[in-house]
């Protein structure tokens, strides 16, 4: 099974990125023609001219990972038990992301599923843990994979935001020595990254919530088999800002009940008089163009990605405070509750 066993992790995980990249770059332009022909579409409505653009391009990104991710399984077999796991949750993730996209899902229909969808990760988890760690292991897949979900809307946000996250991932735990898990970051970074062409302003497709569900999956995928939770949560920072903004203003809203953002005379984003807030929103002090909204928020996903590659440069050294080492006792204990 293994064909190459001279080669280290780190190159295998490179030639499933690429593996993955290219596949995307290849398929995009069909999945793009198909989508429009079977008329799944949709209005870009941060543009005066509302262009119709292709939803749903979060096929692509699946068959870009999953080939990366068959790569990785058969170049080193003895990975291939946790990324199968992987391979198996994304799947589902992406097939709720198809029913969301298509019959638009109730928030608790949504959490439920994707709670589901992330049992499969708990047969990845360490041995000997209790029963409360195992079932935080579904709970924050649905939470993470939300969490992508909700911010979005603008040319690039999505898919921009997930190459940032999964780059400063991949160099994090190239950092702490987890090189197995790197070819999961870089079958994801590799699709993201083809995917970020065409998504970019202006967008010729959409991820849909069949892209943004999977991107906070895989997230919550590498943070617990490659147990780099403190650092996934630190790049998850814009989408939990985001979150607690739409929370803290409007609590749990149905799509209906969300007023877009506007556009003024100039074709520039503007703030609606009222309605909730989010991180995007607190961009538009003045009005501003699509496309440098979407660069500030990425400036603000890269701030949080330089803070956890940070993290894992100085977490060795961490390890010697006695504080802080109390507290990991605390967090062992937590892992056997149950």
């Amino acid at each position: 099974m293994i064909i190459l066993p001279q080669l280290p992790l780190y190159a295998i995980a490179i030639i499933c990125g690429l593996l993955s990249f290219f596949v995307t770059r290849l398929l995009m332009p069909k999945i793009i023609r198909k989508l429009e022909e079977a008329d799944i579409v949709g209005k870009d409505i941060h543009k005066s001219w509302k262009p119709v653009v292709a939803e749903m391009g979060g096929f692509g990104i699946i068959f870009g990972f999953v080939i990366g991710m068959f790569s990785g399984i058969y170049m080193h077999d003895l990975l291939a038990f946790p990324l199968v796991v992987v391979l198996v949750v994304i799947l589902l993730v992406g097939m709720i992301g198809i029913l969301d996209d298509l019959l638009a899902l109730s928030s608790k229909s949504k959490f439920l599923l994707l709670f589901i969808a992330g049992l499969p990760l708990i047969w990845a988890a360490p041995p000997n843990v209790g029963l409360l760690y195992l079932i935080t292991i579904p709970i924050a897949l649905s939470i993470g994979a939300n969490l992508t979900n909700m911010l979005a809307g603008l040319n690039g946000i999505e898919s921009g935001l997930g190459v940032i996250s999964m780059t400063s991932l991949t160099i994090a735990c190239i950092i702490l020595g987890k090189y197995d898990v790197t070819i999961i970051s870089m079958s994801m970074l590799g699709a993201l990254l083809a995917f970020l062409y065409f998504n970019r302003y202006p967008a010729k497709i959409f991820p849909g919530d069949t892209g943004t569900l999977i991107i906070g999956a895989t997230i919550v995928c590498i943070a617990f088999i490659g147990r780099v939770k403190l650092i996934a949560l630190i790049v998850l920072m814009p989408n939990i800002i985001d979150a607690a903004l739409k929370f803290y203003s409007a609590g749990v809203m149905n799509r209906s009940q969300q007023k877009p953002t506007q556009l003024n005379d100039e074709g520039k984003l503007v703030r609606p008089d009222v309605g909730f807030k989010s991180l995007i929103r607190l961009t538009l002090r003045k009005p501003i163009a699509e496309k440098d909204a979407v660069k500030i928020i990425w400036a603000i996903g890269i701030i949080f990605g330089i803070i956890g590659i940070l993290v894992a440069l100085f977490m060795p050294g961490m390890l010697e405070n006695q504080t802080l080492m109390n507290f990991l006792q605390i967090k062992e204990m937590f892992y056997h509750i149950g």
